[in-house]
């Protein structure tokens, strides 16, 4: 299991917990705005700044369009697919970093960036294509199906291929949710 598998495993663990005892995650706590100072924090680390300042359902990204755009011609991923993966991992901010030490606009690992030659994860230009790149390679693992390519992204490669798609893990299945719904939003609107 790799370290990514791993962190995510916990992360749904914690998210099962919260869940039982009613609580709402950080994340979604500082989306809808009723965070607490506590709950902000955590967020902050999650990469979403403020409790209102970056909003999901706005993205955050046109200042990265030429990028973006540049991307999907050298990597053959639909700018709509990178625009949403954008969306959901880090609401466009270029300075986001994770709890678990994701870095930049697609969230990617520091040991994930080093592989795909990213030296500077905060760097939006080789985040992009960074991003893209891997995006690319999980839509050809997967036969070019979106949803497990997605899934993949989230969850780890070895997670879809032992689950045979989408895993059972709350996270990935609303992640994949959310990136196909930003998907779709993008693509209406070129």
């Amino acid at each position: 299991m790799s370290i990514f598998e791993r962190i995510s495993a916990i992360e749904m663990r914690m998210q099962e917990i919260q869940s039982r005892m009613g609580m709402k995650t950080p994340a979604e706590q500082a989306a809808q705005g009723t965070a607490t100072d506590f709950a902000v924090m955590m967020a902050r680390m999650q990469g979403i700044e403020g409790t209102q300042s970056v909003s999901r359902s706005q993205p955050a990204h046109g200042e990265y369009s030429s990028i973006i755009k540049e991307a999907s011609e050298k990597w053959g991923v639909d700018e709509s697919l990178i625009r949403a993966v954008i969306q959901q991992e880090s609401g466009g901010n270029a300075n986001a970093t994770s709890y678990c030490g994701a870095q930049g606009l697609m969230q990617l690992m520091p040991e994930t960036a080093r592989s795909l030659g990213v030296t500077d994860a905060y760097d939006p230009y080789q985040n992009i294509m960074g991003g893209t790149r891997y995006l690319k390679g999980q839509l050809e693992r997967f036969n070019g199906n979106m949803t497990n390519a997605i899934a993949a992204y989230n969850a780890g490669p070895g997670a879809v291929q032992r689950y045979g798609g989408v895993p059972p893990y709350k996270e990935t299945q609303n992640y994949v949710s959310s990136v196909l719904s930003h998907y779709a939003k993008f693509k209406g609107q070129s």
